[in-house]
């Protein structure tokens, strides 16, 4: 409480510190909170999430403002619904000691009118998310005319959430003159081009290094061939019963199959995307902080402003198109000075990701394997064993004693632990008896790779407005399979090649029978060239009277970079590919709660 104090805060807040237990100030919190308190000015502070950012602006401007008028003195903008009410509770709860204090939350998903009568009462603090706030000021529900003090939280993650201009439109609406405070955990060019434009010589500073991981996260990478990748899933979740993690993935397509196949395999799992209400996203979040929920599959967008304590792992399902949020993903693990695990699952081809997030954050990746059966089996033994030792005895199950004891008499305490062992492992022993090694090599050549696979030649190509990766998504939805089931896609002019493995042969085949796209029929073969390394695949398949173009140069000119606009609209019948095979997992009775 002294470290606290010799800050500069006010006895109210003292109070308020003391009654939430805290004893000793962040790092973010002693750089920040003395400078804010002394000084009129702008501030950009690069730290991570899970740091206590929150008190190191919030402190400062509840000391600052005059909780006896009813002008809005302050405003704080955050990506996220959850965030924005995470703030709200934290402010209201460091303000306790301020009678006439009212900090007022505004964002979607809720009543405008009941937010617009709360502002009416008179908010001296406004905590918001960009868009709604943007509506409620453009309807003249809320003036930001005379605010002293605006923090702009995550800063990064609101500006790639692309609320850049929802920014600037509620910013002109304010004074030149008040202080902003921009808190942000990377320092991209888009925040440093927003600090530029609405802040006036900042004082800056950073907790850590720029960019750069937390140090209470391990890293981790499991090289898996790419079909291999839900099942690694499975056997990291396994080898870990005590896991409680988020597990990311890029679209909400995948989110949702992921969850669903996690559920399927009996275990405790969500998805947490862009297509749920916002009641299913409060009850997903509600059972995931309750720990009802070990496995939370999201993508970046829907996990924005999570801030759950004690998630173990962060799984990334998929690695993300850009480096820097793979911070934020991290760091939902390793939080209020708790360690946590990032575990990446890569094929060979995303390997140079690796390197690339290496030197972002400065920490080295640690390449693990993928557990083998039998070192599953041996890891669940023990952790039955462990709870055996760690459950208390429960004084109800006395009247069922002597009849559990008669129907036990006959063993000893010898072959009463085996029999109980016996459960547990030998399910795990039967599902993973003839486990496959999921493990890939580094080095092993392209040629090596592209063996047991079956290449297809299609004939649709660059003149039908196809790249490579707009016809790798047209495949997939109209094949109904997995990022990672159609691969090696070389987009010619007139006709283009992909692969799969052997086992989606007959898929293709069938659903591309008599299949027409814009009234034209496509035809779909196995192409002759099926097999070949990569430096023959560009040459010109002689059966057809196809693009004379061929070789390297042709490939180069056919790629482009992701998140290409022009992929065109999907206009043919759609057909699903086969059921899904049965896949029953281990997950079911371990993961189970009563």
């Amino acid at each position: 409480m002294t470290a606290f104090k010799a800050l500069g805060l006010e006895e109210h807040l003292l109070n308020a510190i003391a009654d939430m237990g805290f004893e000793t100030p962040s790092e973010v919190q002693e750089k920040a909170i003395p400078i804010l308190l002394d000084r009129e000015t702008d501030m950009v502070s690069l730290a991570q999430t899970g740091t206590g950012k929150t008190a190191a602006f919030g402190f400062p401007m509840l000391q600052k403002i005059d909780v006896k008028s009813r002008t809005t003195q302050g405003l704080i903008l955050s990506p996220t619904r959850e965030l924005c009410l995470q703030i709200t509770n934290e402010m209201i709860a460091y303000g306790k000691y301020m009678p006439g204090l009212n900090v007022t939350a505004i964002y979607g998903g809720a009543s405008i009118t009941d937010q617009a009568r709360q502002i009416k009462k008179g908010a001296q603090i406004i905590v918001a998310t960009p868009g709604r706030m943007k509506d409620m000021i453009g309807r003249g529900m809320i003036d930001i005319s005379k605010i002293e003090y605006c923090v702009l939280d995550e800063a990064d993650e609101m500006l790639n959430m692309g609320f850049y201009e929802d920014i600037t439109e509620i910013l002109s609406h304010s004074p030149k003159d008040k202080s902003t405070w921009l808190f942000s955990a990377t320092m991209p060019k888009e925040v440093s081009t927003i600090a530029k434009k609405f802040m006036h010589t900042p004082v800056e500073i950073t907790v850590g290094t720029k960019n750069v991981g937390s140090d209470q996260v391990s890293h981790e990478y499991y090289l898996v061939n790419a079909r291999d990748r839900y099942n690694a899933l499975k056997r990291l979740a396994d080898a870990n019963p005590n896991i409680f993690s988020v597990i990311f993935c890029r679209t909400k397509r995948d989110t949702q199959k992921v969850a669903e196949k996690l559920i399927e395999d009996g275990y405790n799992a969500a998805a947490l995307h862009g297509d749920l209400s916002q009641s299913q996203r409060d009850t997903v979040m509600k059972s995931f902080r309750a720990r009802q929920i070990q496995m939370l599959v999201a993508t970046d967008v829907a996990a924005r402003g999570i801030d759950v304590d004690d998630i173990t792992h962060v799984i990334h399902y998929q690695l993300p198109d850009e480096t820097e949020v793979y911070n934020h993903r991290s760091g939902r693990t390793g939080r209020a000075g708790k360690t946590g695990i990032s575990m990446v699952i890569v094929s060979k081809s995303e390997l140079r990701k690796i390197h690339t997030i290496e030197r972002m954050i400065q920490k080295k990746f640690v390449s693990k394997e993928i557990p083998s059966g039998m070192e599953i089996c041996e890891v669940q033994m023990f952790h039955l064993a462990n709870n055996i030792k760690d459950t208390e005895i429960n004084p109800e199950i006395n009247p069922y004693l002597p009849n559990i004891n008669e129907v036990l008499e006959d063993f000893s305490k010898e072959e009463l632990i085996k029999k109980v062992f016996s459960v547990e492992f030998s399910r795990f022993l039967n599902y993973y008896k003839n486990s496959k090694d999921l493990n890939a090599a580094a080095d092993k050549s392209s040629a090596d790779s592209s063996k047991d696979t079956t290449r297809y030649f299609i004939n649709i190509g660059g003149k039908d407005d196809f790249d490579w990766m707009s016809l790798k998504d047209f495949l997939r939805d109209l094949l109904q399979l997995g990022k990672d089931d159609v691969y090696k896609v070389d987009v010619k002019d007139s006709f283009s090649f992909f692969n799969t493995d052997p086992d989606k042969q007959e898929l293709v085949l069938n659903v591309f029978k008599d299949f027409k796209l814009d009234g034209r029929h496509i035809n779909v073969e196995i192409s002759k060239d099926s097999g070949r390394s990569g430096r023959d695949r560009g040459k010109k398949r002689s059966s057809r009277s196809g693009s004379d173009r061929g070789g390297r140069s042709d490939r180069k000119g056919n790629f482009k970079k992701r998140g290409s606009s022009d992929k065109p609209a999907f206009k043919g019948k759609s057909r699903r590919g086969a059921n899904r095979p049965d896949s029953k997992g281990t997950g079911g009775r371990r993961r189970r709660k009563s």
